[in-house]
């Protein structure tokens, strides 16, 4: 078993099915569990990521969906080519 507290990233991959329960649902129980990261990923073209990070009592902020290239120092140094992904 992983506690909430363990976890540094959740990663999603939309499905046109789940698209609003990402989105809104998983991203306030994420947010209310403390998880400090939590990545949306589209991959509809362009495929993109929406990096999303706790913003106190807030829940997640984001700077918008990333496409192309997906850079973050946060949690961990990664870089990701989106376009590789289909």
């Amino acid at each position: 078993m992983i506690r909430a507290s363990e976890v540094l990233v959740v990663v999603e991959v939309l499905s046109p099915g789940s698209k609003r329960t990402d989105h809104v649902q998983k991203r306030a129980e994420y947010a209310d569990a403390g998880i400090p990261n939590y990545w949306i990923v589209d991959i509809e073209p362009p495929v993109s990521v929406l990096a999303c990070h706790l913003a106190g009592e807030f829940g997640y902020a984001d700077g918008g969906a990333v496409t192309g290239t997906f850079t973050t120092s946060d949690p961990f140094p990664a870089e990701i080519d989106l376009d590789a992904l289909l």
